[in-house]
């Protein structure tokens, strides 16, 4: 399986047209980027914000040009400590136009199967998807493209169905 970086996964960004999706399933993620933010947070240390930039430039020029990015965040309550960080950050991330949701991991739907393995991914425009894989300490190795219609299709069901049952982060009280 050959597997994208972060940052060429960030380049499909420049490709989509309409809608960017993320679906998260994990309770805890590692990323280099995140490493130093996270410990200083854990600390109560104060945090300027600074390694959040690019995504924010990012996600701002994509709102301007009328092209929506949305994610579910399926997360199991009580949080772990990573997803409360994570919530203490994302009202940065609806500032910059994302429009995120939250989904207390037992309001899932009974019986329901997630595409790909059961990895988070990101889903453009109904017809490609970058699927995240990580190593056993949670770390990021990298995203797979898929490009085959019935897994798309799997994938958008999914995100419909989740979406209509996710709290918007204005409402969301772990």
């Amino acid at each position: 399986m050959e597997l994208i970086t972060s940052a060429e996964r960030d380049g499909l960004f420049e490709r989509f047209e309409r809608d960017a999706f993320h679906l998260e399933l994990r309770d805890d993620y590692g990323s280099p980027v995140e490493d130093t933010p996270y410990a200083r947070w854990q600390r109560g240390e104060p945090d300027d914000f600074a390694w959040l930039d690019p995504w924010m430039t990012l996600m701002k020029r994509v709102r301007s040009e009328g092209r929506t990015v949305r994610r579910v965040r399926v997360v199991t309550e009580p949080h772990s400590q990573y997803v409360g960080w994570e919530h203490s950050l994302t009202s940065l991330n609806v500032a910059a136009g994302e429009d995120i949701r939250w989904l207390p991991r037992h309001r899932l739907p009974a019986g329901l199967t997630f595409p790909s393995g059961g990895n988070d991914w990101w889903l453009y425009d109904d017809r490609l998807l970058a699927v995240g894989h990580f190593d056993a300490a949670g770390r990021v190795l990298g995203s797979q493209v898929v490009e085959d219609p019935q897994t798309v299709a799997e994938c958008v069901l999914v995100r419909d169905r989740l979406w209509g049952l996710a709290v918007p982060h204005a409402e969301y009280r772990p």
